[in-house]
């Protein structure tokens, strides 16, 4: 059923979104700062260089969710034909490339002061950059090619190529001995990090997420004012 789904439907409902998300957005982005900036306590070992961290692990919590998210909607898509998954996928992939500058660019500035150097081809740090290089490779298969066929095929195999990287984005900290640090929250177990400082870290992530929606909901528009101007009635 999503690839006969009517683009005038679609965008009678997104088109009135992106302001009452933004409208969300800034109150959890206020409370976030505040959270984060002022009512945070320091690290006992970083001082306040630990802050740092509000927008760091957010970013990459968001990239490698959206990267994963848009392996999933373009795999599905492409077995099941839906086309829509595609649309969705390639509207996503903007904010997950910008998530992914923002963590690497952060956690150059927080290496500084924490290992007394900008970068360093740290297996995390490295992972990282090789996954902005797929976000890459799939924005830029969008432009390139033209055939709408030829492009799902594409983009499908540079996120099934990339998602390969994220397991090993994740587990690179357990699996060598590297600079960064070992997680600091676990699901399956008790997390080393105290909720003074979980608390707001959980509040930028939802900040950062609205973020991602919105850009989301921008980009999902536009490519479906598109649609509507080529005179089409489907995906």
């Amino acid at each position: 059923m999503f690839k006969y789904l009517e683009p005038n439907k679609i965008f009678s409902i997104t088109s009135k979104a992106p302001k009452y998300v933004f409208i969300v957005f800034i109150v959890v982005l206020t409370i976030g700062l505040l959270e984060s900036l002022v009512l945070s306590p320091e690290d006992y070992k970083q001082s306040h260089s630990v802050r740092i961290m509000y927008v760091h692990v957010p970013a990459a919590w968001i990239t490698l969710g959206i990267f994963s998210t848009i392996t999933l909607l373009s795999i599905i898509g492409y077995i099941f034909k839906f086309k829509n998954f595609f649309l969705i996928s390639k509207s996503l992939a903007p904010s997950g490339f910008i998530f992914n500058i923002i963590a690497l660019v952060t956690g150059s500035i927080w290496g500084k002061p924490t290992w007394g150097t900008w970068w360093a081809w740290d297996a995390r740090i490295t992972s990282m950059l090789i996954l902005l290089m797929f976000y890459g490779l799939y924005l830029l298969a969008w432009r390139i090619y033209q055939d709408r066929e030829q492009v799902f095929k594409i983009t499908s195999m540079i996120t099934i190529l990339g998602i390969i990287n994220v397991p090993i984005i994740k587990y690179s900290v357990d699996w060598w001995n590297t600079l960064h640090q070992p997680a600091s929250i676990n699901i399956l177990s008790k997390s080393s990090i105290h909720s003074s400082m979980l608390f707001p870290l959980l509040i930028m992530t939802a900040a950062f997420a609205l973020f991602s929606l919105l850009i989301f909901l921008m980009k999902y528009n536009t490519e479906l004012i598109k649609i509507k101007n080529k005179g089409l009635d489907r995906l």
